[in-house]
């Protein structure tokens, strides 16, 4: 069992920049994937931006080149550095984390992007 606990969430204007962190229970070095996901009221849950356990990284769309996913393995911690930061990235963001078969999630923080 793997618990993931996301913190950095808040209010910031448009344009501005939060910092996202998922702190996980135990290392992360063996995690097959961990990602964000978001999800707006009245829409589904989606992947915002995932890292392998070799490094790789992968983004949505609409968040590439504003948002950078991280890892420091020795701190158990992931994080989302997300930049430039539109009304549209308003929502619940949650930390995901794949251990063999085993999928495991954060409670979420919630983001919102207002004047």
């Amino acid at each position: 069992q793997v618990q993931l606990v996301e913190s950095g969430g808040g209010l910031v204007q448009p344009g501005g920049s939060l910092r996202l962190s998922c702190v996980a229970s135990r290392s992360i070095f063996s995690m097959k994937v961990m990602g964000w996901y978001r999800q707006a009221p009245g829409k589904e849950r989606e992947l915002v931006a995932s890292v392998s356990a070799g490094g790789s990284t992968d983004y949505a769309d609409s968040v590439k080149g504003r948002f950078t996913i991280s890892r420091d393995i020795g701190k158990n911690t992931m994080n989302l550095q997300m930049n430039s930061l539109k009304t549209e990235d308003t929502a619940v963001y949650y930390c995901r984390g794949v251990l063999g078969t085993a999928t495991f999630w954060g409670q979420g923080t919630q983001v919102t992007v207002s004047s």
